[in-house]
């Protein structure tokens, strides 16, 4: 019932990702597994399409799909997904009970349950219409460490061998669901280490940890996401390594002597622990994405302007924390104290009969999801898992000593059906009696008023801001992701207007915010969309809204963009039939300052002093500036009521509505519709939307030659103005077509190496047959072979990751470990090669020789450097740059055996 409070505002997917999520779950049910697994999205970051399978969420999908088929009962598959997160946060409610009750008992099962269904970072994240990652993932993610913790407390070793399965099955679903299931790998890898030294049963630890973490890494690298870069990289070695610990000191402690083993165990402990800190630091493994070193590192956000764009990258303020947590973070305190009031030794040193691991588990997990979830916003989720897991263990304890009935004399238990003896002068042979006293019945209900109150508090108070009410908000589709509580038409009926007005393969410029939902209810396709994988071509964006209108027409012609949509929020005000406008609440106007960084500009060029409010310069020399309807009137104090013509701090901008592309205007623009708010003649919050149609027919005025565009001419896969570079081999020339649309500073700094010789005379030193072959290093002209692979160009580059897949014949950098270690040398694909996607910059395309690297490719190398026996046979006699200019019409489709370079 929380859950399903936003439902009051209206029945709606909610925020962005939910809709791509249902468009994909639609796909899969209307084109068969097959087609989904092979589906290139050419609706998303045109012109280079999204490979769906390898770039979402794919357990989402399926299980929607799978579950709607079997429940859908006629209802739309949009209704099934809308209620999908409520049915799933419910689930989840027991899975944490179960979770709980195998760490702490019943009782503090049940105390998990109802917290987990009052938290409110847990159904922010799960509000009905929430179809994204986060409630199927939580819910596949704790599924799989209750199984693997109950598989350990399991004294039937079947049903424990069962467990393990499930657990590693769940948990690799998990992370495949959400991404935020990684971070259960750190707990995991502790309490994994810790384990030998505080459980007896070795030869049962010996195969129940493998298992489980073979099962684990096996699944989650059959998935294209996370994928065989999880399991060869840190987030796989977090699992490899602890358990190769785990045998390792086994083994140590079984063959060392008694007054030794600590020792010993203690020495394989830190050996290991330097052993990982050199592997990573060598960087020998993948590192995971920025994003996940972020939440271990909050101060990297403020490196990333996207990154830290990002609402939910953000690191929670204590008022928050508080607001969250409040009298859970009494209860989990009240856990910890409680953990280590008495000796790990007893096994029931607690009133429930806690064990030593899952008293370890509890604390692991309690004290690293505090942490993640206090870097990261969107990992409160694990915050309030742990702190829910703490609190309801010290919740539970002090319960059941406080609750339970009275006791009597332990004498009076052992003297039923004996006679006792005693003696005035001699205690000796007399049993001891000895009493724990209960409370009375008034401090017992003193003390369930107490808990109830304390829990009461924070779920009814303050009126609008407490655990129930903060919950309750409108589908972001119907308050635009806007800071105001309300629900207007302006969105679904701007898209409904698109879909009915637009052609069919228009293409639409946005921020990105706004990509799936201008793809899944408008049905066109846009530049970027909310998977963000390109943060080259969201930059290119914010540069088009900030550059001069003519700039800015000429960039989306050249994108093959037909619209440009912006969004606008805002408070009118009419007093005398005069309609003003106050603009900040959460739309475009309010992100332009991160327009600013992430496009890499100075923001004192376009903002005043306050870092917020609009200058002239922005006004009168930006596109986005000329797309807002508004033309400043005053400035105004609403402490003192003056007013300035010029801005002065702590005044407020009013504005008046000014049309400045009209649809029958000769500008580059020309606005073809807008949303409802603003045709509004009474105060109150607009929550305008703004479709602009990208003006054929404009002459630039600053085009010299004055060239009439008829129409916007869509780019091709590979960029036709692009440079070509031909690489003279013995056995012909390969042609590369750059993907400088995709990476320009990497074929900037290819071409100025080739302009400059540095190619010339170098080889091709690294042939892996299906493959790649590898070239572009300066040793291989002179120097011994044990140096090949390790010269650059004495500099790096940074890294210009995109979309495109390393399948046959593309060309992209090598690297080292490091990924800023780019320089000079490159290599060509020779089979496809998914595990490299996202993490090296895909540069150019072999258009035209591919028969000459297949020869390449065959040259007979040694088997253990992989480097050419005879060089001469790898050696690349000439790198030379064709310029677009200069190519012919055909030059695409010209043999490699007559082309020639002089």
């Amino acid at each position: 019932m929380i859950r399903s409070q936003g439902a009051d505002y209206g029945f709606q997917l909610n925020e962005f990702d939910p809709f791509f999520n249902y468009r994909a779950t639609q796909y899969l049910l209307a084109h068969g597994i097959d087609a989904y697994v092979h589906w290139h999205d050419d609706m998303s970051w045109y012109p280079s399409g999204r490979d769906v399978f390898a770039t979402s969420q794919v357990p989402l999908h399926f299980t929607a799909a799978f579950l709607y088929k079997v429940f859908g009962a006629g209802s739309s598959l949009y209704n099934f997904t809308i209620i999908f997160p409520v049915v799933f946060g419910s689930f989840t409610a027991i899975i944490i009970f179960a979770l709980v009750r195998v760490i702490g008992g019943t009782t503090a099962g049940l105390f998990a349950s109802l917290f987990f269904a009052l938290s409110p970072p847990i159904i922010v994240r799960g509000t009905i219409g929430w179809f994204k990652s986060e409630p199927l993932g939580l819910f596949y993610g704790l599924l799989g460490l209750y199984l693997f913790l109950s598989g350990l407390k399991s004294q039937n070793r079947k049903i424990a061998f069962g467990k393990l399965i499930g657990g590693g099955l769940f948990l690799a679903i998990g992370f495949a669901s959400w991404g935020g299931v990684e971070f259960f790998l750190m707990p995991l890898a502790l309490f994994i280490i810790v384990l030998p030294f505080i459980r007896k049963d070795h030869k049962f630890l010996l195969w129940a940890v493998p298992l489980f973490v073979a099962v684990t890494l096996a699944v989650a690298g059959g998935f294209a996401r996370p994928g065989l870069s999880f399991v060869l990289g840190v987030r796989g070695f977090a699992l490899i390594g602890p358990t190769i610990f785990l045998v390792a000191l086994i083994f140590v402690q079984k063959y060392s002597k008694e007054g030794v083993r600590l020792r010993n165990g203690l020495a394989i402990l830190g050996g290991s622990i330097i052993a990982g800190v050199a592997m990573i630091s060598s960087h020998l493994l993948h590192l995971p994405s920025f994003r996940y070193l972020n939440a271990i590192n909050p101060f990297l956000t403020s490196e990333d302007p996207l990154v830290d764009s990002v609402a939910e990258h953000a690191t929670p303020t204590l008022t928050q924390n508080f607001t969250y947590f409040s009298i859970l973070m009494l209860f989990a305190g009240l856990g910890i104290w409680l953990i280590f009031r008495k000796k790990w030794g007893d096994h029931n040193s607690l009133p429930i009969g806690i064990k030593n691991e899952m008293t370890v588990f509890a604390l692991i997990i309690g004290i690293i999801g505090a942490y993640s979830g206090a870097t990261f916003a969107r990992l409160e989720l694990l915050t309030a898992t742990s702190v829910i897991i703490l609190s309801s263990v010290g919740l539970a304890v002090v319960t059941s000593e406080i609750l339970k009935g009275p006791q009597v004399k332990t004498s009076e238990i052992l003297k039923k059906g004996t006679q006792r003896k005693t003696s005035d002068n001699s205690k000796k042979g007399t049993l001891q009696s000895k009493t724990i006293g209960s409370i009375g019945i008034i401090a017992k209900v003193s003390y369930v008023v107490i808990i109830v109150a304390l829990l009461l508090v924070p779920a009814i108070f303050p009126a609008n801001a407490n655990w129930i009410s903060i919950t309750k908000s409108p589908p972001t589709i119907l308050n635009g992701g806007s800071n105001y509580a309300i629900a207007t038409n302006d969105w679904p009926e701007t898209l409904n207007w698109i879909y009915k007005n637009t052609p069919k393969d228009a293409v639409i410029a946005s921020w990105w915010d706004y990509g799936y939902w201008i793809q899944t209810m408008a049905g066109r396709t846009t530049l970027a969309d909310n998977a963000t994988l390109s943060t080259y071509v969201i930059a290119q964006i914010a540069k088009i809204f900030l550059s001069s209108p003519d700039e800015a027409w000429k960039m989306l012609h050249d994108w093959g963009a037909n619209y440009i949509l912006v969004y606008v929020v805002g408070q009118e005000f009419v007093s005398n039939g005069q309609e003003l406008y106050v603009l900040g609440g959460g739309g475009d106007e309010s992100k332009k300052q991160w327009f600013m960084r992430i496009a890499g500009e100075d923001t004192s060029k376009f903002l005043q002093s306050d870092d917020f409010t609009p200058n002239d310069n922005f006004w009168q020399n930006t596109l986005l500036g000329k797309m807002f309807p508004f033309t400043i009137v005053t400035y105004f104090d609403p402490n003192t009521h003056l007013q300035s013509d010029k801005y002065q701090t702590g005044y407020i901008a009013v504005y008046s509505k000014t049309i400045k592309y009209p649809a029958d205007g000769n500008g580059p623009l020309r606005l073809v519709h807008a949303s409802p708010s603003l045709n509004n003649t009474k105060s109150g919050i607009i929550s305008g939307v703004l479709l602009y149609q990208v003006n054929p027919n404009y002459k630039s005025q600053t085009n010299n030659t004055n060239q009439e565009t008829k129409s916007a001419v869509k780019p091709t896969s590979v960029n036709p103005t692009s440079d070509v570079s031909v690489i003279s081999t013995k056995y012909g020339n390969i042609m590369i077509k750059f993907r400088d649309d995709i990476a320009p500073k990497t074929v900037a700094n290819f071409e100025k190496l080739a302009k400059s010789g540095f190619y010339d005379g170098t080889i091709f030193h690294r042939i892996m047959p299906g493959f790649v072959i590898q070239g572009g290093d300066p040793n291989t002209k002179s120097g011994s072979r044990d140096t090949w692979g390790t010269g650059d160009a004495g500099y790096t580059i940074p890294p210009e990751f995109s979309n495109l897949k390393h399948t046959k014949y593309m060309v992209s950098m090598a690297r080292g470990s490091d990924i800023n270690s780019a320089s000079s040398q490159f290599f060509i694909v020779l089979g496809d090669a998914p595990w490299l996607d996202g993490k090296y910059t895909i540069f150019g395309e072999v258009i035209s020789g591919q028969d000459v690297v297949d020869k390449i490719a065959s040259i007979k190398t040694d088997s253990s450097t992989n480097q050419p026996l005879d060089p001469n046979e790898a050696r690349m006699d000439k790198v030379a740059i064709q310029s677009s200019e200069t190519q012919s019409p055909t030059a695409t489709n010209t043999s490699s055996s007559v082309i020639g370079i002089k």
